[in-house]
């Protein structure tokens, strides 16, 4: 249901206990949140987690099973407008550059798009190719030309499906540093990724699991959610240390990173841990070749509650 009943100032998206399941299958379970002008919302989840579902919920391709999702910027009754890039190339190979601004352009009903399509192939690096055909793009650049079709009607709200997944870092450095001009500009967006280090980068993160929302906030609340004091043990074997931490007394988390742990205390001082740390890798034959305290990340915040949501 989409209503245009005023709300915040700047608010563009506003969503209220969504649901929605295929069959037995729930894919969203009362999620809830909103999208300010100049705002980058991340949903930031694992496969399944729903975040697809959302975005394609609020683009109208698929219906709630209950809830809201309100544009309290649109005209009466109305959506804003809004620009879409799905997760998979959508747009014409074997017509170029050119020919597929132009066409969006056409399919928005812009009669006079050159000087807007010249500025967005320029705001996306792709005007010195834009008699390319899209077909031969690298993935970065098919990202880019479809960021660059999805803005050429002037959205008010842009959603992106996992945008950076399948580019080369380069790519997707240069992605977000187009995505900082856009908010800069005021663009409302919300996008998917399953890159903790991209939501850093986010106004607002959003972390989801199973169609539900465990935690929400900027990304520096989200951070310093996570309440107690970690170390970050790099050791040999890894699997062994973790057994031999486990039941422990005053270790409430061991997180496996590779080649290293993140040991979370919540009840006892660093230099208490340090020592339980040291004696039980003793105890067990482990090598311990490192051990730092770390401040909480994203990710170890999104494993922490979904470990809670069990």
């Amino acid at each position: 249901m989409a209503t245009g009943e005023a709300g915040a100032a700047g608010e563009v998206l506003r969503i209220t206990d969504l649901g929605k399941s295929f069959g037995p299958v729930p894919a969203l379970n009362g999620v809830s949140l909103s999208v300010r002008s100049g705002q980058l919302t991340g949903l930031v989840g694992s496969d399944g987690a729903g975040k697809t579902t959302l975005i394609r919920i609020v683009a109208g391709l698929l219906p709630a099973d209950r809830g809201e999702v309100a544009f309290p910027s649109g005209s009466a009754g109305g959506r804003p407008p809004i620009g879409y890039l799905s997760q998979g190339f959508s747009l014409y190979g074997d017509l170029t550059i050119e020919e597929n601004m132009r066409f969006f352009s056409e399919l928005h009903g812009l009669r006079r798009y050159e000087k807007r399509s010249t500025e967005l192939l320029e705001l996306v690096g792709l005007a010195p190719f834009r008699r390319r055909r899209a077909g031969r793009l690298s993935g970065g650049m098919k990202k880019k030309l479809a960021l660059a079709c999805a803005l050429v009607h002037r959205p008010e709200l842009l959603l992106l499906d996992e945008p950076t997944t399948g580019v080369d870092p380069l790519s997707r450095r240069e992605f977000w540093g187009i995505l900082a001009r856009l908010q800069q500009d005021g663009f409302a967006v919300l996008l998917s990724t399953p890159y903790f280090d991209e939501a850093e980068r986010c106004t607002e993160v959003v972390l989801m699991h199973a169609g539900e929302v465990l935690h929400r906030g900027t990304p520096e609340a989200v951070m310093g959610s996570l309440e107690g004091v970690m170390l970050e043990v790099v050791c040999n074997p890894v699997r062994g240390a973790r057994t031999a931490l486990t039941s422990e007394r005053g270790i409430d988390e061991i997180q496996l990173y590779g080649d290293r742990l993140h040991v979370l205390s919540r009840s006892v001082e660093i230099g208490e841990l340090r020592e339980t740390i040291q004696r039980c890798m003793n105890a067990a034959g482990v090598e311990l070749i490192a051990m730092q305290e770390v401040s909480p990340g994203i990710e170890n915040v999104f494993i922490s509650r979904m470990k809670e949501a069990g």
